[in-house]
This record gives structure tokens, C-alpha cells and sequence, in this order.
């Protein structure tokens, strides 16, 4: 059982199963009924919630225990996701074959990470649409959630290198207050980045 599935096997949901709030406040920029792509799901509060909002979603995670959770959630939603389990190590989506992919807080580590960041975009079909919300490093000083190694948050410079075929429409880091189940809770410093494929 890895990390994640050990994470996700307690009772409940580790980062509750509303969805994240800078994604709700972006989704007016999805078209509708979009192919939406949201690796690291966990238990699929995200995907869910895209899926009730009338997306086709797959939901790709490394934890077969969340993806089981998730698979719950949407039937107690009455909607339905494609899960699919596998590692941002290797995994890709096939080229142009996304509306949209939704990263929140999915934090890599710097050795697969902008190989990764650039397989995910790949996916994006021509004006497609890459969201993110992740921990910044500043988020060290803060104990509201996110990993504690500095080498693994994000700053916009960052993904602007690892998103470099993307026209960025929003790079922007500060505070914000996180209320996201037992895992991310209160004032947390955040970098949030949209990109978008060339029409």
C-alpha cells in the first residue's frame, strides 16, 4: 500500500469532497460539456464536481483507494467519471485529446516534474485550458497543509518554464484561507496559474 492509499484508507475524506475554490471560480471558462482531465483526484472531489457540472471527466490518480472513493462519491452524485489509475512518472494522456486538465495541489517531485507538467499539456487540445492551484514556498511558514520540502512548491516562474507552450492567461501567488476537509486548513500561501493551448 503506498503512501497515498494509506492516506486515503481512513474514514472520511482527507480533503473533503467540496471542490477546490479557485476551480469553482474558474470554470465559467470551460465550454460546455468539456473533456476535462484532473490528474491526482484522490478521492475525486474535483472530478465530481466538474462530472455534475456537465463535463465528461476522467479522473487519473496513483491511488487505487481513492480512485475506489471517488468512484462512490460520483454515484452518490448520480453522475459518472472515468477513473484511471496510474504514476505521473510515466503516465501521459494521449495528444490533444483534453478540453481541459485540472491540477490542484498536485505537487511532483523536481525530478519528474516538468517532464510531467509537459505530458499533461501535450494532451490539451488547441485552445484547451490547463488550471492549477498549488502550495507556494512561502507556504513554509504556514502549517495549513502542503509538503514541507521546498523543492516540491511552486512558483509562478516555475510553471512558467514547465508550461513554456502555453500563453499564460493568470499567473498571481498570495494568501489565501483553505478550507478543504482535515488536509488543508486556514491561511495558507498559494500560486495559482492558468494556461492556455495555442487555437
Amino acid at each position: 500500500m503506498n503512501f497515498w492509499d494509506q492516506n486515503f484508507s481512513v474514514a472520511g475524506f482527507k480533503y473533503g469532497t467540496a471542490p477546490n475554490a479557485f476551480l469553482v471560480g474558474q470554470a465559467h471558462r470551460l465550454k460546455r460539456g468539456s473533456d476535462v482531465l484532473v490528474p491526482g483526484d484522490g478521492e475525486g472531489r474535483n472530478g465530481v464536481w466538474l462530472a455534475q457540472q456537465g463535463h465528461r471527466v476522467t479522473a487519473m490518480d496513483g491511488s487505487a483507494v481513492g480512485l475506489q472513493k471517488a468512484q462512490q462519491l460520483a454515484a452518490e452524485r448520480d453522475v459518472r467519471i472515468e477513473t484511471v489509475l496510474g504514476d505521473l512518472t510515466d503516465w501521459a494522456p494521449a495528444p490533444a485529446s483534453f478540453d481541459a486538465v485540472v491540477l490542484t495541489f498536485v505537487h511532483l517531485p523536481p525530478a519528474i516534474r516538468a517532464r510531467a507538467h509537459r505530458r499533461l499539456a501535450a494532451g490539451l487540445r488547441p485552445g484547451g485550458l490547463l488550471i492549477l492551484e498549488a502550495f507556494h514556498p512561502l507556504q513554509l511558514q504556514h502549517r495549513s497543509g502542503g509538503p514541507k520540502d521546498v523543492s516540491m512548491l511552486y512558483t509562478p516562474a516555475l510553471l512558467r518554464d514547465d508550461f513554456a507552450g502555453l500563453d499564460e492567461v493568470m499567473a498571481w501567488h498570495g494568501e489565501a484561507t483553505l478550507d478543504e476537509g482535515p488536509g488543508h486548513q486556514g491561511l495558507a500561501h498559494v500560486t495559482r496559474w492558468i494556461g492556455q493551448a495555442s487555437a
